[in-house]
């Protein structure tokens, strides 16, 4: 795929994103502004191959150019930004062994922290919640819902491990995930045989069948992995073509 060259005109949605200024305060930051932006870029707002405008961005939050630069800047250390000499910030559009790579650390994580987990019961409030989200937003055929929905189940099933450093590095790849799933043209196909998936692995979970849960999980990755780097694949070398 190649990388988009003009930026996208958000003329009118810019005024959506100067909403967010509210969420600055008055202790505006570099990595506040990166929330922002990290935010919507999951949400597809900014679309992977889109040169980032700095003057508009930066009038729209009412920021400095440094500011901005910075957030940039720490955008591009997660991954979900590249900077091209001489042309500017884009958002980054992934490769297929991205994909791939991402899969394999989530495998070694999520399955880890299931399988470590102590003695049940365990904390599944969140976890329900966000299966319930994905099973509301199926039936209001809210595809882009569903992939929200099922992003917060792994980052809250991850979450089960009370650890700040291995929910900082899920919350990254899984943000860093969603790049190619802004890229896929069925977000349908994508997305909805995983809800009843994510259901079996709560009940699992509900049951105290830790063993039962880790191996619904492996099966899941496994399954998802695969799909997601033959679609992916397919759209690469379609795009090449074009």
């Amino acid at each position: 795929m190649g990388t988009t060259e003009p930026e996208t005109d958000h003329a009118g949605g810019l005024g959506e994103l100067a909403g967010d200024r509210a969420l600055l305060g008055r202790t505006s930051t570099a990595e506040r502004v990166a929330d922002i932006l990290r935010t919507r870029i999951a949400e597809g707002y900014f679309q992977p191959g889109e040169r980032l405008s700095e003057d508009s961005i930066g009038k729209a939050l009412g920021i400095s150019r440094n500011t901005l630069r910075e957030s940039f800047r720490l955008l591009t250390h997660e991954r979900l930004l590249v900077h091209q000499l001489n042309r500017g910030v884009f958002v980054r559009m992934l490769a297929v062994q991205d994909v791939v790579d991402i899969y394999r650390t989530r495998q070694l994580v999520e399955c880890a922290v299931v399988h470590d987990l102590g003695d049940p019961p365990y904390a599944l409030d969140p976890l329900d919640e966000a299966v319930s989200g994905g099973e509301q937003s199926a039936r209001e055929l809210d595809w882009k819902g569903v992939s929200t929905a099922n992003i917060h189940f792994h980052r809250e099933l991850v979450a089960l491990a009370g650890s700040a450093r291995t929910d900082e590095l899920m919350r990254s790849v899984l943000a860093e995930l969603r790049l190619a799933f802004h890229v896929v043209d069925d977000p349908r196909r994508l997305h909805q045989p995983y809800l009843v998936r994510n259901r079996a692995i709560l009940e699992a979970l509900r049951a105290g069948d830790r063993t039962g849960a880790e191996r619904l999980l492996a099966r899941y990755l496994d399954d998802s992995r695969a799909q997601m780097v033959e679609t992916y694949a397919h759209l690469v070398a379609r795009d090449d073509v074009l």
